[in-house]
C-alpha cells in the first residue's frame, strides 16, 4: 500500500545527520521469522519489517539499503560503529543505552513450553528454586528474563534451535520463546504443552543510534502514523503473519 504520513517533513540538516549519503541503512534481525518472512525476487529480506523500513526511506524520500544480521544481539551490537541509520528491532532497556526506540509498532507474546510431566499451569508458576529454563541468550524476551527471574536458573543458549536442542538432553524444566516459534516446536516434543498467558511481551519498535537521536521525533511520528493510518494493520495482512499483533491491540 502507498503511504503517506501525515506529519512535518524531516528538516533537511536532520536528514543529513540520519542519513549523510543519502543512503537509509536499515538494520534487519534476519533471525524473526514473524517479521522477516521470506525473500523478494531480488534477494533482499521481505516481510512486515522490511516494509516499515522501506516506508520510511519512502516518506523521507530516500534510497534503502538492508544490512542484515543473523541475531538481533548482533544488530544491536552493531548500533556503535555506524553501521545502520536506522534499525528495526525488539526495545529493550538494556538496548536503549545505545539505542535510541519509538514506541512499539508490533508485538509478540512470549510464554513458556514444558513437557507433559510439568506441574505447571501458568507463566508465573515457573520462576522458583530448582527450575531451570532453556532460553536463546540477548533476544528480548531472554533480556527479559534476565531482569525479572529471581528464583528460577536460566539456562543460556546462542539461537533458538540450540535452546531446544538444551531443553530436550539436559531435560530442563521450561523453554521461553515467542509463543509462534513454541506453536512450532510443541508438535516435535511428544506430550509438550505451552502455558497460556504470557510472561511478557516483545515491543518491536524502530530504533536509531544515539549519536543519531535527532532523528527520533519524526521517527516516533511516523510510527504513530502508521499505526494510526492502518499501516502495520496492512503489512501484517499482507504476509500473512500469525502471532504478530498491532501494538496496544489484542493477539490473535
Amino acid at each position: 500500500m502507498a503511504f503517506e504520513p501525515n506529519i512535518a517533513p524531516m528538516a533537511t540538516e536532520v536528514r543529513r545527520r540520519l542519513s549523510p549519503s543519502g543512503i537509509l541503512r536499515a538494520g534487519i534481525n534476519l533471525s524473526n521469522f514473524l517479521l522477516v518472512s521470506g525473500r523478494t525476487p531480488a534477494g533482499e529480506p521481505g516481510g512486515v519489517a522490511p516494509d516499515m523500513a522501506r516506508a520510511v526511506a519512502d516518506s523521507l524520500g530516500l534510497a534503502l539499503q538492508y544490512v542484515t544480521y543473523p541475531s538481533p544481539g548482533e544488530l544491536a551490537d552493531a548500533a556503535s560503529r555506524d553501521e545502520w541509520d536506522i534499525a528495526l528491532l525488539g526495545a529493550e532497556p538494556q538496548r536503549a543505552e545505545v539505542i535510541s526506540f519509538t514506541p512499539a509498532y508490533a508485538e509478540i507474546e512470549a510464554t513458556y513450553l514444558v513437557t507433559s510431566e510439568s506441574r505447571f499451569q501458568k507463566v508465573q508458576e515457573v520462576d522458583a528454586p530448582g527450575i531451570r529454563i532453556s532460553v536463546t541468550e540477548r533476544t528480548a524476551y531472554g533480556l527479559w528474563l534476565d531482569r525479572n527471574i529471581r528464583h528460577a536458573s536460566l539456562i543460556r543458549s546462542g539461537t533458538l534451535d540450540e535452546a531446544l536442542k538444551a531443553f530436550i538432553e539436559q531435560g530442563l524444566d521450561a523453554i521461553a520463546g515467542l509463543r509462534p516459534r513454541l506453536i512450532s516446536d510443541v508438535v516435535s516434543i511428544r506430550g509438550a504443552r505451552i502455558l497460556s498467558g504470557r510472561f511478557m511481551a516483545v515491543q518491536q519498535a524502530i530504533g536509531t543510534p544515539r549519536a543519531k537521536d535527532i532523528a527520533l521525533p519524526y521517527l516516533v511520528d511516523f510510527v504513530r502514523e502508521a499505526l494510526r493510518g492502518g499501516l502495520v494493520s496492512e503489512l501484517i495482512r499482507k504476509h500473512q503473519v500469525q502471532g504478530l499483533s498491532v501494538a496496544g491491540e489484542p493477539s490473535s
